[in-house]
């Protein structure tokens, strides 16, 4: 065979094997599975100012996480009615399957859940409520009852110091919130029911530590607690972190908290419950943070087609040294 049919044969041989492999390249393939739609959910968090802010972010993210099926937006607010207005319209844009609102105050909101019943997004409101004429706005609510916290502390109060004089200084959270409004509300009974409770000084602290901290500075620099002996000071903190501010103001000035001073707090996260076991928070009320499943189970609800109740009201406790322990701090998850 001379050279020129060697090379012709191999060329050949090369050519049948470049249409073999063309011809398996463009066999029919299976198509891939599709992958699992995943629900969209947009969240508008009030922002990270407290314990119990931070925990509630961790539920909503653990539930409504893509391994359950969800994608969620999770954005901030920082405690700006207006900016958890604008994160609404662009959960809109997006067009997100839900919408979660923790709304910083209860009014304000008829536009912007107008724009969202337009576009056909139900809405869930959180924690907080809203104050609205038209409930259509809004799909359903899950939180806490706060006006019942409030009087559970005033209970408290009325059981422990009985006829005894109380000088109270009443730190109050985020004005116009729910929260501030029935724990506001819960004390301002106990005080028109007994003549004998004095509201020495009221202000807001923001739910935050370093305001909770100021305000009781700004109290014992004014001489606004009672050093006659006679009459019991209590501070009335409308929720943990401001608790732990009015403690190392406390400190600070030689007072020891529950001995010169009895603080009544709100949330009972575990950090503050350790502080009910030391004795220096006198009683802490429940408010469960742990939002993420119900709301999981509400979205689960609507998608399929059914109807879940318009308030949801979660069942909560209150706690003093009589009914705490480690292990039961250890176990609550929060």
């Amino acid at each position: 065979m001379t050279r020129k049919a060697k090379k012709a044969g191999r060329f050949a041989l090369l050519l049948s094997l470049l249409l073999c492999l063309s011809a398996c390249s463009t066999a029919p393939q299976e198509p891939p599975a599709p992958e699992e739609k995943l629900i969209s959910v947009g969240f508008s968090q009030v922002g990270t100012e407290s314990d119990w802010r931070v925990a509630n972010t961790a539920s909503m993210e653990s539930a409504l996480s893509a391994e359950n099926g969800y994608r969620l937006d999770l954005r901030y607010a920082q405690q700006k009615q207006e900016q958890q207005i604008v994160d609404l319209y662009k959960f809109i844009n997006q067009g997100v399957d839900y919408i979660v609102l923790a709304p910083t105050t209860e009014r304000g909101w008829e536009t912007i859940l107008s724009r969202v019943r337009d576009s056909g997004i139900p809405v869930i409101i959180v924690d907080r409520m809203i104050e609205i004429e038209d409930e259509s706005l809004f799909t359903c609510w899950v939180g806490s009852d706060f006006r019942q916290e409030g009087k559970t502390a005033v209970e408290w109060m009325e059981k422990t110091f009985a006829d005894q004089p109380l000088n109270i200084i009443h730190l109050q959270g985020n004005i116009g919130s729910s929260a501030q409004i029935g724990r506001t509300e819960g004390l301002d009974e106990g005080l028109k029911a007994h003549d004998n409770w004095t509201l020495a000084f009221r202000q807001s602290g923001d739910f935050t530590q370093a305001k909770g901290q100021e305000l009781v500075e700004e109290v014992i620099e004014k001489g606004l607690l009672d050093r006659s002996g006679n009459t019991i000071n209590v501070i009335y903190s409308e929720n943990d972190n401001m608790s732990y501010g009015a403690i190392d103001a406390l400190k600070k000035a030689g007072l020891t908290p529950g001995k010169d001073v009895y603080i009544i707090s709100f949330d009972a996260a575990s950090t503050a419950l350790r502080l009910v076991l030391k004795g220096e928070i006198a009683y802490d009320v429940e408010c469960n943070p742990l939002h993420g499943p119900r709301v999981k189970n509400l979205i689960e609800q609507l998608k399929e087609g059914k109807t879940p109740p318009k308030y949801t009201y979660v069942e909560e406790t209150a706690f003093s040294q009589d009914n705490l322990t480690e292990e039961l701090i250890s176990t609550r998850g929060y």
